[in-house]
């Protein structure tokens, strides 16, 4: 007679500490976080539009807190999250028409996609302090 199917040995799937992580396994966590990251940064936004909305005290408080250095660093962070995701995303829609998909150009995509991001948000904040 055959033991129950509760007692049986069977085969553990692999774990994640048997792979080892490549860049497009890395590039998709963290396409996923700045997608979490986002929904908490647009909660800045919102701040700052209801403060400018809602008394011009307000309004400088914020604006303050956006200047300081603690300010800076969460909005260059708030810069960095959304080019990247907007990458990543761009990245996700070729992988969608079935082009790129090959290891060594998915691989490719995902080191662009980390240095386009970084080379964006630089691009962007040296913007901001020559115009601004």
């Amino acid at each position: 007679m055959t033991r129950p199917t509760a007692t049986r040995q069977r085969p553990l799937s692999p774990h994640l500490s048997i792979y080892r992580p490549t860049m497009t396994m890395t590039m998709s966590v963290v396409h996923r976080a700045t997608g979490i990251v986002l929904y908490f940064g647009t909660l800045l936004v919102a701040l700052w539009l209801i403060s400018a909305a809602t008394s011009e005290d307000l309004f400088n408080q914020v604006n303050w807190f956006f200047g300081s250095w603690f300010g800076r660093l969460v909005l260059f962070g708030y810069t960095w999250t959304l080019l990247h995701h907007m990458l990543g995303g761009i990245r996700h829609l070729i992988w969608d028409t079935i082009t790129g998909l090959e290891k060594h150009t998915a691989t490719k995509m995902a080191w662009a996609t980390l240095i386009g991001s970084v080379t964006l948000t630089l691009l962007v904040w040296v913007a901001a302090f020559v115009l601004g």
